[in-house]
């Protein structure tokens, strides 16, 4: 579908989804959002639902402004990816023994690395930068500091919730793997200290939502948050891309006959900020369940853990600031799914997907979100698809 344009007080929202289908609180955010005195455009992703401040899957341009709330608390969080050599018939009949070896290598829920990482000792990992930007901590909101060592070995962790790694098939039988995390607690914390500097100052006391308090441009606060912003998106990229070398060697090891390759790592944030130019303004573009999908940009777009993925490529629409869904996006809370769904009903909706099956994981049952392909229907203007995918493994948190 192309977009339905919705009358906002200060800029149209943009949506590509049917606005009946959006729930009313999810619905008030984005009219509150469109009160912001900075705002320049506002686009809704089919993926939309109800957020803290701003929905998850908006896209909102604004001039010289930044809401740190329509970052979202997880800076950085998005998806990475990477097509081997191993097909189908290189798989084992029986999976557990790869989830578990997955498991042991990367850390999940609340696990830490008993040391950090050396990167310098993983395979394939781009370690230029990395010393420069642990140097960069130092330059970071002082309430986060004592969280120097914690971040150090939580670099390479999944976390919990809908943060997962897959091992995945296409179309074709390639074998893919998957991962979807972010910056984890230090990035959490950054978040959550700006949002309460940005509530303090004088010119967000008269917003319609408290949750929407932004930074200006030219202001030390907006400096500041701008640095720790950037600091953590960066975490987050490093953190995502030491996972796939650490899941990489794993894969190497299982497989040691077939002398597994690796193809171009795709890599794509979902909760940040960028600096772009539209209609001959500069803005501040920030995605929250959103990934950029200019002209020719790769992207991944999750569905849940009994469901397709996609891989595409962006088509670079304007209109919807270069951006496409972050992936199925909810259609129910993680309560309303754990009073909804049961155990055994999760047994049978990840069937053929070796996995937990357990109580723990009720609230990512595939039930509990939108339909994947209804979408991706939606967004057809916003990317076209390069890879569809269907994991054999998910591993959660």
């Amino acid at each position: 579908m192309s977009y339905v344009e919705v009358p906002g007080a200060k800029v149209p929202i943009r949506m590509w989804t049917d606005p009946s289908s959006v729930e009313g609180g999810a619905m008030q955010q984005l009219q509150n959002v469109a009160t912001l005195p900075w705002i320049k455009g506002l686009a809704v992703m089919p993926d939309v639902h109800y957020g803290k401040g701003a929905t998850v899957g908006s896209v909102i341009a604004m001039r010289g402004a930044v809401c740190p709330a329509a970052v979202g608390v997880d800076i950085g969080c998005g998806m990475s990816a990477v097509k081997t050599s191993l097909t189908a018939n290189d798989l084992p009949g029986d999976l557990s023994r790869l989830r578990s070896k997955i498991e042991q290598a990367i850390p999940v829920g609340r696990g830490l690395h008993r040391e950090a990482v050396d990167p310098g000792r993983l395979y394939q990992f781009p370690t230029a930068g990395w010393d420069d930007f642990w140097s960069r901590f130092d330059g970071v909101a002082e309430s986060v500091k004592f969280r120097r060592e914690r971040a150090g070995l939580q670099m390479g962790t999944l976390g919990s919730g809908n943060h997962m790694i897959e091992i995945c098939l296409d179309e074709s039988g390639s074998v893919w793997l998957m991962l979807h995390s972010g910056s984890r607690n230090i990035g959490k914390e950054l978040a959550e200290h700006h949002i309460g500097v940005a509530q303090q100052l004088p010119h967000n006391q008269g917003l319609v939502d408290r949750d929407l308090a932004v930074f200006v441009s030219d202001t030390p606060q907006m400096a500041d948050y701008r640095n720790d912003l950037y600091w953590a998106q960066e975490y987050a990229k490093y953190n995502r891309a030491i996972m796939m070398a650490l899941l990489k060697e794993v894969i190497r090891r299982e497989f040691r006959k077939a002398k597994v390759t690796f193809g171009t790592e795709i890599s794509c944030h979902h909760n940040y900020v960028a600096e772009e130019r539209y209609e001959g303004m500069d803005l501040l573009v920030t995605r929250k369940g959103a990934i950029r999908a200019g002209s020719g940009d790769f992207g991944i777009i999750p569905g849940s853990m009994g469901t397709s993925s996609y891989i595409v490529k962006g088509l670079g629409n304007e209109k919807a600031f270069n951006s496409a869904s972050h992936g199925a996006g909810r259609r129910m809370s993680r309560s309303a799914a754990k009073r909804r769904f049961t155990v055994r009903d999760l047994e049978e909706q990840t069937r053929g997907v070796e996995c937990r099956k357990d109580s723990g994981v009720v609230d990512e049952i595939p039930g509990a979100y939108k339909s994947i392909e209804k979408v991706m229907e939606q967004q057809r203007d916003l990317v076209e698809v390069v890879a569809k995918l269907k994991q054999v493994i998910c591993v959660k948190g």
